[in-house]
């Protein structure tokens, strides 16, 4: 589908038809240990803990399932939920090490 022209969008503001912009995203900041985990939002491979912690996330508007996993340590896991331009969501995840 081609890009509507500049012209094409000012007949649309002109006759009252506003362009609506995108919702604002939530930053999520991530900090923790062990920094090797594997982070996962709403069930997609982001990286690991570190990447992350150093990157940020950028989460649209709703819930979501944030989880850090490593082998040998308790699953952590989160339900968080983003609103339009809210302030940045911070999380520090510090993984159990399963007993042996």
């Amino acid at each position: 589908m081609p890009k509507p022209s500049l012209f094409a969008l000012a007949l649309l503001v002109a006759s009252g038809c506003a362009v609506n912009p995108p919702p604002r995203t939530t930053s999520l900041q991530m900090s923790g240990a062990p920094r090797d985990a594997s982070v996962t939002v709403d069930d997609q491979y982001l990286g690991a803990l570190v990447y992350v912690a150093a990157h940020g996330v950028a989460l649209p508007p709703g819930k979501h399932r944030i989880t850090v996993e490593k082998a040998g340590y308790f699953p952590w896991d989160k339900l968080v939920e983003a609103s339009d331009g809210d302030p940045p969501l911070k999380l520090d995840v510090a993984l159990t090490k399963i007993p042996d």
